[in-house]
């Protein structure tokens, strides 16, 4: 296995917080490829025992579904949904509560997964059982499906009912809670 590199994403082009739904896809593309690493490194671990590129591959996965995912989920929540709610077509807003109910049903999902993530990383456990692999498997589904509702539905109808103004304003709270600029 090469040795991960950084924080899967990072090494994406550059997305700014004045297009708030373009950073909403390119978190959506960090979500993905950090899910690929986690899928590597359960491919890695059935071949060999933990190494230090395998413990760093999990302290990747883990900051990213710690810190950022829990982010990404908030913009949504405080700026893509509300609107969808209160002007969105009755198929949009029934999407948007099971998109509500996805991120509770997420965060369930990680903390079951995150435990064996967390006893690699700190070298207590050398691979993955039958049992956890499933719990990542699920939690790698519900965000594929999830994803594509957000960015096929979701995503373009939130836009068109947002002003330029309200776009701004989104980005600047985006930015603001990642502590950005």
């Amino acid at each position: 296995m090469s040795t991960p590199v950084g924080l899967p994403g990072f090494h994406a082009p550059a997305v700014g917080f004045e297009q708030p739904f373009a950073m909403l896809e390119a978190c959506h593309e960090r979500v993905e490829r950090t899910l690929t690493l986690l899928q590597r490194l359960q491919a890695y671990l059935r071949e060999q025992p933990a190494d230090d590129a395998a413990r760093q591959a999990a302290r990747d996965v883990l900051r990213y579904f710690d810190v950022a995912a829990p982010l990404h989920h908030q913009d949504e929540e405080l700026h893509v949904f509300p609107p969808l709610l209160a002007e969105g077509a009755p198929s949009v807003v029934a999407l948007v509560q099971r998109l509500q109910a996805d991120h509770l049903h997420m965060a369930q999902d990680w903390a079951a997964a995150r435990g064996a993530l967390l006893a690699l990383a700190q070298g207590q456990q050398q691979g993955f059982s039958t049992d956890e692999e499933a719990r990542f498997a699920h939690f790698a589904q519900r965000y594929e499906a999830h994803i594509q509702a957000e960015e096929g539905t979701a995503y373009p109808c939130a836009h068109a009912l947002l002003a330029p103004g309200d776009l701004h304003s989104m980005g600047l709270e985006m930015a603001a809670r990642r502590r950005v600029g």
